[in-house]
């Protein structure tokens, strides 16, 4: 791929004149302190918990409305282990939206090299609305959230579940209505990146390093184009297209579908490669996870040792592992059992007892999933999710569309479409809250490239997603990873290299190389 460096149009350079970059000087420092009982794991060593620290810092609910109140933040700092020799701070942001942050820099030797956590404090954050900082709650009680979600499933088919679901986003869209109240006018992207650039100056930085996940590529994204010159160095892994995301939700959506599918051709296509070592490939795995899913929007499956497999719990669990390739081999080998329940004659009697727990991925979860939160992302007791993407995102169509919408990307997408348009497309036409959003222009030119990386196979923030993203900045890198899976940094060492290489040295990495993770999805031949 080539270097990306569009000059960027003139009157936007800047992309700034309407709001003012915090100012280090004049911004009050983060007060940190030792972190709560309980917020670092038990079975770190005391001298490692050392390194930590914890803080709140105040921001405005409005930046431009001072009289509107205040919320507070939650940081943790991992202190940089060579303070002599440190550069600045590193903030990170794990996607969702939705997803918290703060713990993030524990865990920060699994994602970066050992000289990036020497050279700088590692900062998670909480991005308002989020888990520890003032969580945006539309529900009261856990009895409303439950009987409004219990409505809801992934693949909504007949009459009924079409209905209860498109009811199910009516009523959630009242009680954030009643209940959330003046943050939920204050969610968007924009808000988050004006609480980032006060952050960045409350840590002493004159210049913003940040690494963002999946969605926080947006967050990434959104922070080069209105604050270009307080820029130094961003990495994007896994990422969104910013333009279509904020100008038209329904059509990135559909294409979010397309990525799933495309992901799922991947996985299937890499099982009949590997032959004997992927355990779903005797036959033709195209065929037979197409019989499975076919089955299963007719009637569930029910399983000989208890319980059954149904089109919401198999359509979740799927997509849920197309995220991470260490749950291929697994993956595939329910499946294997599930399609033996289904041709019993071809498997052997010791098959004939299967339950509900040989194939805990595909009949676990039947609840209504959110796809653009990282799966293992427990739900917190806070609304964020369409908080931020029903600011974000433009959608125009009315919520009685629906069915006609799901049926149309069901043919295109035929195992994540319908599941994809109950999402987003049903919540948001029904969203209360009214809000002030970036959308764009995306061509402001910062001192240094953003290191752009995508995977090929990645479900949630497919690979054309990152390709557009690198040609929409104004001086951008794309990275290109022959992977599966949604981001890579920690499961490619050129990659983690790299990008340790960019963010102490600020070397951008070559143009047009594509590379590898460190691990196969079904591991390497004998």
């Amino acid at each position: 791929m080539a270097v990306v460096g569009l000059p960027a149009t003139v009157g936007t350079a800047a992309a700034e004149p309407a709001v003012r970059a915090a100012d280090v000087a004049a911004t009050t420092p983060i007060k940190w302190n030792a972190c709560p009982q309980g917020t670092l794991p038990p079975s770190l060593p005391p001298e490692q918990a050392k390194q930590y620290s914890c803080a709140y810092y105040r921001v405005p609910i409005d930046h431009d409305n001072a009289a509107l109140g205040t919320i507070d933040i939650a940081l943790l700092r991992r202190a940089a282990a060579k303070p002599d020799t440190k550069i600045g701070s590193l903030f990170l942001n794990p996607g969702g939206p939705g997803g918290s942050g703060y713990t993030m820099p524990v865990g920060a030797h699994n994602i970066f090299n050992a000289d990036v956590l020497d050279r700088f404090d590692i900062i998670g954050f909480d991005p308002r609305g989020v888990g520890r900082s003032n969580p945006l709650r539309c529900f009261t009680t856990a009895e409303d959230y439950d009987e409004v979600f219990a409505r809801q499933v992934n693949v909504p088919l007949s009459r009924t579940e079409i209905s209860d679901s498109l009811t199910a986003f009516r009523d959630y869209g009242d009680f954030c209505k009643r209940n959330a109240g003046t943050l939920l006018n204050h969610m968007s992207t924009k808000d988050v990146v004006r609480d980032l650039d006060v952050l960045r100056a409350a840590a002493g930085d004159a210049k913003l390093n940040f690494v963002g996940f999946s969605y926080g590529t947006l967050i990434g994204s959104t922070y080069a184009n209105m604050f270009p010159r307080n820029a130094r160095a961003l990495v994007l892994d896994g990422n969104v297209d910013p333009e279509l995301r904020t100008r038209d939700g329904l059509q990135y959506d559909r294409e979010r579908a397309r990525g799933f599918e495309t992901s799922l051709t991947g996985f299937l296509t890499e099982c009949t490669a590997a032959g004997p070592r992927c355990a779903f490939s005797p036959g033709q795995p195209r065929q037979k996870f197409d019989e499975l899913r076919d089955h299963l929007r007719k009637q569930p499956i029910t399983l000989p040792g208890g319980g059954s497999v149904t089109i919401h719990s198999f359509t979740g669990g799927v997509s849920r592992t197309l995220y991470n390739p260490a749950g291929f081999p697994s993956l595939a080998e329910q499946l294997q059992e599930l399609y033996e329940v289904l041709h019993p004659s071809s498997a052997p009697a010791a098959k004939s007892k299967v339950a509900a727990a040989d194939v805990s991925v595909l009949s676990g979860q039947t609840r209504f999933q959110r796809y653009d939160v990282e799966p293992d992302t427990p739900y917190t007791s806070d609304d964020s999710y369409f908080a931020v993407n029903c600011s974000d995102k433009l959608f125009r169509h009315r919520q009685e569309r629906l069915p006609a919408i799901a049926a149309q990307w069901e043919r295109e997408s035929p195992t994540f479409g319908r599941s994809q348009a109950f999402s987003d497309a049903a919540a948001c036409p029904v969203w209360p809250g009214k809000e002030d959003v970036y959308r764009g222009p995306w061509n402001a030119e910062t001192e240094n490239p953003v290191i752009v990386i995508g995977n090929y196979y990645d479900p949630a923030t497919q690979y054309e997603f990152s390709r557009r993203m690198a040609s929409q900045l104004g001086n951008a890198r794309l990275v290109s990873v022959d992977a599966h899976g949604h981001c890579i940094l920690g499961d490619s060492k050129p990659v983690d290299d790299l990008t340790a290489a960019y963010l102490i040295n600020l070397t951008a990495p070559a143009p047009g190389q594509v590379y590898k993770p460190d691990a196969a999805p079904f591991g390497s031949p004998a």
